[in-house]
């Protein structure tokens, strides 16, 4: 495939360069093209009517760059796992987190598509507490198999959204693990919530999890430096146990803060409102 022979390509370059380099293809080549520069114009005047054109051009570039340096850390599995081993946890949701482990409690670790999204799973596996996550097998079975490979040098256990790979997700946090979900995209039988103040139809699964299985369900995002390369890893409190609609709007108010703090870090291409 095109997309993974320039994976491969860019893969050869120093570790500091590389996402930079995709970065640059990804806003100034593939995103114009792609049509992605549309989508985020147009997400952008929907939250944000009055953002002046000069801000506008300024996160049509910005924010398929942090897409691209996302996509190529990702691919640059154990490499980005050891250069991310030293980020810095803020936060004040650690605590509940390590106290949820030892007595035996799963935890269910909630992000988006901002930042990077798979630093909480790096920094926190490199800490000795290995994050799971779930992904969605493409159809393309080639490209499935070198994702699938990919991702798993970061942190295991992967389970795909199939029957059976949901099963073992559940019992994974019953038996007291950790899971990482991201829950901001737009979904065809999701509940309409407010996000960004606008409604957008969102699944509230993870909160029914956190509900049916006693687990924590916490905001955390890998917060990305102005350098490019370098991250804080913010981990929120746990969202307190209510219902399902409530603890789902909760995270949505979470991840727009986050948002609103750094809009060129959130992934705009998504078509989140339809």
């Amino acid at each position: 495939m095109v997309l993974i022979s320039l994976i491969r390509i860019v893969l050869l370059l120093p570790y500091k360069w590389r996402g930079a380099v995709c970065g640059e293809v990804l806003s100034r080549l593939i995103s114009p093209l792609a049509g992605y520069n549309r989508r985020i114009k147009k997400n952008l005047k929907l939250i944000y009517p009055d953002l002046s054109e000069q801000k506008v051009a300024y996160l049509m570039l910005q924010v398929p760059k942090n897409v691209g340096r996302t996509l190529m850390e990702v691919y640059s599995g154990t490499t980005f796992k050891n250069h991310v081993r030293n980020t810095q946890i803020l936060g004040t949701g650690l605590s509940a987190l390590l106290a949820a482990r030892q007595s035996g409690q799963g935890v269910i670790l909630v992000s988006g598509h901002f930042g990077n999204y798979d630093v909480p799973r790096a920094v926190l596996s490199n800490l000795g507490y290995p994050v799971a996550c779930l992904y969605k097998p493409f159809r393309n079975v080639y490209f499935d198999r070198h994702y699938f490979d990919t991702i798993g040098k970061i942190a295991s256990p992967i389970f795909p959204t199939t029957r059976n790979g949901l099963a073992q997700m559940v019992r994974h946090i019953k038996g007291g693990g950790l899971i990482g979900i991201l829950v901001d995209q737009h979904i065809s039988h999701g509940t309409p919530l407010d996000f960004l103040g606008r409604s957008a139809k969102t699944a509230l699964s993870a909160a029914e999890m956190a509900l049916k299985y006693n687990c924590l369900l916490v905001p955390t995002y890998g917060v990305r430096h102005k350098n490019g390369n370098d991250f804080d890893l913010i981990i929120e409190d746990p969202i307190p146990h209510s219902n399902a609609k409530s603890m789902t709007q909760a995270l949505n108010d979470s991840l727009a803060a986050q948002v609103r703090a750094h809009m060129d870090q959130w992934f705009w291409i998504h078509n989140r409102w339809k």
